[in-house]
């Protein structure tokens, strides 16, 4: 993971108080963690690292696009990330990250390796179900959607049946309850 280097940050040698780092992520980032799922992307990562006596604060912001394919239509388009991720890191014997919120680093690190805080941070920042704009908007026109059309469920009931006899005395019986 030689390309990931950028993202180690040395704690050791920094004062107390905010740092502020800053990275520009695209696929080559993405292809270090096997992750495909991209057709493009470019982000903007900004990480306040706020360095106290006994833990760190760190608060991840990340902000850009990643061109991904429409689960209706399979038809790519730019896809906006806009995501924030908040984490303590504090000190103990050993490594535990069983916490979401609370990282737990042994006592002899000097350093902490970013890089899978904002990769998870990115691929979890995206919408469980993408949809293309322009499916919303319902000006898309692609083979997908023309076949999904055609085979909707037609409403079956036409106008000129009449209802059932039972519902209408169900329906007198709501009807008399609310008088």
């Amino acid at each position: 993971m030689k390309v990931l280097k950028q993202f180690n940050i040395p704690f050791v040698g920094l004062t107390e108080g905010i740092h502020l780092f800053e990275y520009n992520i695209d696929n080559t980032f993405f292809e270090a963690f096997n992750y495909d799922e991209f057709e493009n992307s470019s982000l903007d990562i900004k990480l306040e690292f706020v360095k106290k006596s006994t833990l760190f604060e760190l608060t991840f912001s990340a902000l850009g696009t990643v061109n991904v394919p429409c689960d209706s239509t399979s038809e790519y388009y730019d896809q906006q990330i806009t995501t924030v991720l908040p984490l303590v890191i504090k000190f103990g014997p050993e490594f535990n990250d069983d916490n979401e919120e609370i990282l737990i680093l042994p006592h002899e690190a000097f350093q902490l390796d970013v890089s899978q805080f904002i990769y998870e941070m990115i691929v979890l920042g995206q919408p469980s179900r993408r949809v293309h704009p322009k499916v919303l908007d319902g000006t898309m026109e692609s083979k997908a959607l023309e076949k999904l059309k055609e085979l909707q469920l037609k409403e079956e009931k036409t106008v000129d049946e009449p209802a059932d006899p039972r519902w209408n005395k169900l329906k007198n019986l709501i009807t008399e309850k609310n008088t």
